[in-house]
């Protein structure tokens, strides 16, 4: 018999909305996530846990825990802690370490996770994967999706700008991640998931082309959605190809160079992408999305972050090393120091003209 279809790994529960936060409650005994009540809230002390005292009368039965930081060392303790009880399932409330210590203590110990983000800074609040800082610099490990993502609009509007901006930068990013998936596809054979490319397309084409701006309820939407879709097109995959590419390395390579005057990610994946674009010829796609970031108030040039272009070429020529075995368009052309040097300077004077 063949297998006519496939069972896709979302969540039960996906709600993006004005005053989602304050349904909480319902949403998880509606959706027999928990109904005794019994949760294990992570929280951090800032964005989550002034959010608390709003919503800890609707989870009278709920353990609070704070989390310090987004530590592998946090996320065993956490872990720890939560595993005497006798909990329905793990909350994560707040920014993305928050979250991503959450999803590795409920995975640790068997539980589903509910992720509340009180920031839309990137596709991690709904991915298969947990990012940590570890002794060797930072780890990505793999766990189950969240059983629930609640999105409150009103809590993303409050949150700083710069967040909103950073997601933004990694949803618009898919873009070059599919290119560089199918430049691997045509060079090297490599499998494509045609689900996953397109639901991961879709959501960084819904950002990139929607009129709105970070202040718009319509574009917050969006761009929540854009996120869940990417971590969800993760999933359906089995690694992170539909939102890393050369964009990623790029990113990555930032990070590692550079540790204590590395910017955002998404800041950095966006700056990665249109400058990937250009690296593949697709020059006008380049230019248009490099208009967009800027309109969104993201960098799309080095010294915009605080990097001089001989730093930047450093940057791009130690990128395919920050991933071993992903193909994109940096390992195709494998550029040389000069060659980077030049082909940036003509993409600088192409998104300034």
């Amino acid at each position: 018999m063949p297998v006519l279809t496939r069972l896709i790994p979302s969540p039960v529960v996906v709600d993006i909305r004005p005053g989602a936060l304050d349904d909480l409650a319902s949403v998880l005994s509606d959706q027999r996530i928990s109904h005794s009540g019994k949760l294990a809230v992570a929280v951090s002390n800032g964005s989550g846990a002034k959010l608390r005292e709003r919503i800890a009368p609707a989870l009278p039965s709920a353990t609070w825990y704070e989390v310090g930081g987004g530590t592998l060392d946090d996320a065993i303790r956490l872990a720890g802690a939560i595993k005497a009880g006798h909990y329905d399932a793990v909350v994560g409330l707040g920014g993305g370490k928050i979250i991503d210590c959450a999803k590795f203590a409920a995975a640790r110990v068997g539980l589903p996770l509910v992720a509340v983000p009180t920031n839309l800074a990137h596709d991690g609040l709904c991915s298969p994967v947990a990012t940590l800082d570890n002794d060797a610099g930072r780890g990505s490990y793999g766990v189950p999706n969240p059983i629930a993502v609640v999105i409150d609009l009103d809590v993303i509007r409050d949150a700083p700008a710069r967040f909103v901006r950073s997601g933004i930068g990694d949803a618009v990013s898919n873009i070059s991640a599919i290119a560089d998936w199918e430049l691997a596809n045509r060079v090297n054979g490599e499998k494509i998931d045609g689900l996953a490319a397109a639901m991961a397309r879709q959501a960084g084409e819904a950002v990139l082309r929607h009129p709105g701006g970070i202040g718009d309820n319509d574009f917050l939407q969006v761009l929540a959605e854009a996120l869940v879709l990417s971590g969800i097109a993760m999933s359906v995959s089995g690694d992170s190809r539909p939102s890393s590419g050369a964009c990623h390395e790029i990113n990555h390579a930032f990070d590692l160079l550079f540790p204590k005057r590395a910017a955002s990610h998404g800041e950095q994946c966006g700056l990665g992408a249109a400058f990937a674009m250009y690296l593949r010829g697709a020059h006008e796609e380049s230019a248009y999305m490099a208009e967009v970031l800027h309109r969104h108030g993201l960098p799309v040039l080095p010294e915009e972050i605080g990097f001089t272009v001989d730093e930047f070429v450093q940057v791009v020529e130690f990128a395919p090393q920050t991933r071993p075995g992903r193909y994109t368009v940096l390992e195709h052309l494998d550029l040389k120091t000069n060659q980077i040097k030049d082909i940036y300077s003509d993409y600088a004077k192409a998104i300034s003209s």
